[in-house]
């Protein structure tokens, strides 16, 4: 699925025009509801945060937040609205680009190894496959591919690949190779020159999988199970390839804004994520992305060395983009680190204050509220500010 993260391109992957069908209507929706923790005053403006986010047109809403040794989950509104029944703790979602958090780490982990440099160019690892109308990989580092500032044109935004507007529908079983995609992206110039500005683009991390594949003789999915899923016991994590379903127990996703149809919009949560692999297939639940991130910045996946590498910034916008993960601050002055994806029905967040003793995780059924993040960072603001 065309990724989104913070500010970048929101674009993705997949669902059929049959789908255009109208939906039953929408059962009242419940309050946001504590399932643990219930009545803390402190997560009073978290649920009205959720609840405002529901009458903004979010169909459901799932936040969970760990504060110290507490644990707190709220729902609003519903998952599925045939069936009414609310957001779940255990539901697995789209992450979106918060796969890219999970591709970095398996570079630096082999950085980490010995086994390349993160100032190597693409070239030493890919040699003749960025070339073309411009792009250059002899002048393009690994590390600008993880931050963003390899300025190599995001496939995405190209036409072929049928992914913005309601066009997606009628290609929502389409398959792509890796090798296909990466035509797409040499058939366009570049956005800027190597190393010149920040310029979102999902494929940096089509060509980051790509090397950690070519080192390693794996597949990206394979190294992923084996470094990150396996070792952390992340039992709702996985990466689908062409699986269009999502594992049970989910809920289902509504796309109104990027497939441009008004309320309730249409039903697209079945679709083929390979035009998005590496950059934003990975499906997940809110546990896992919580103890993923608590493990990453912990530093039980990488060395310090990586670490410190990873959490150094250039500036992107509304956040400051590290290597696979984004800075963020609260209206209150917060500093959080973690991820934001979305896609076509769906918008995720995972933050997390830097010695990781207060985390929470967002997940929307929609992408009607995306632009900019502005929902997530209302959430995050209810939650991180409270004792403001």
């Amino acid at each position: 699925m065309p990724v989104a993260t913070g500010r970048g391109p929101a674009t993705l992957a997949a669902v059929a025009a049959a789908l255009l069908t109208a939906l039953l209507p929408v059962p009242a929706s419940p309050a946001a509801a504590p399932a643990d923790g219930a009545g803390r005053p402190e997560h009073a403006r978290t649920r009205a945060a959720m609840e405002r986010a529901v009458r903004d047109g979010a169909p459901g809403v799932l936040v969970t937040v760990a504060e110290g040794e507490g644990r707190w989950v709220g729902t609003a509104g519903v998952a599925d609205r045939r069936t009414g029944r609310p957001p779940r703790p255990a539901d697995h979602f789209r992450v979106g680009s918060i796969t890219k958090t999970f591709t970095a780490v398996l570079v630096l982990q082999l950085e980490a190894e010995g086994r390349l440099g993160i100032d190597d160019t693409v070239e030493k690892w890919l040699p003749g496959l960025v070339r073309g109308h411009g792009h250059d990989g002899r002048r393009i580092t690994v590390r600008q591919l993880l931050n963003h500032t390899s300025g190599v044109y995001n496939y995405l935004n190209d036409p072929a690949l049928h992914q913005i507007g309601p066009i997606w529908l009628e290609h929502l079983h389409d398959t792509w190779t890796p090798e296909e995609l990466l035509a797409v992206a040499m058939s366009k110039p570049p956005t800027a020159q190597p190393g010149e500005r920040f310029v979102y683009s999902n494929t940096n991390y089509l060509l980051a999988a790509m090397i950690v594949e070519r080192i390693t003789g794996s597949s990206y999915e394979h190294e992923l199970r084996r470094r990150i899923i396996d070792p952390l016991h992340l039992r709702g994590t996985d990466s689908p390839g062409t699986r269009e379903s999502l594992p049970r127990p989910s809920g289902r996703d509504y796309s109104t804004a990027q497939v441009q149809l008004p309320p309730p919009g249409v039903d697209v949560t079945e679709f083929n994520p390979s035009a998005i692999r590496a950059s934003g297939e990975i499906i997940s639940t809110a546990d896992d992305l919580d103890h993923f991130y608590r493990a990453l910045l912990t530093g039980r996946l990488l060395p310090q060395a990586q670490l410190r590498e990873m959490t150094t910034t250039v500036p992107a916008g509304i956040d400051d983009q590290g290597l696979g993960i984004a800075r963020m601050t609260t209206s209150c002055g917060v500093e959080l680190w973690g991820y934001r994806g979305g896609g076509y029905g769906f918008e995720a967040l995972t933050v997390s204050t830097r010695d990781t003793r207060h985390r929470m995780t967002v997940y929307f059924n929609t992408d009607s509220l995306a632009l900019q993040g502005a929902a997530a960072r209302d959430l995050a603001d209810a939650e991180f500010c409270h004792h403001s």
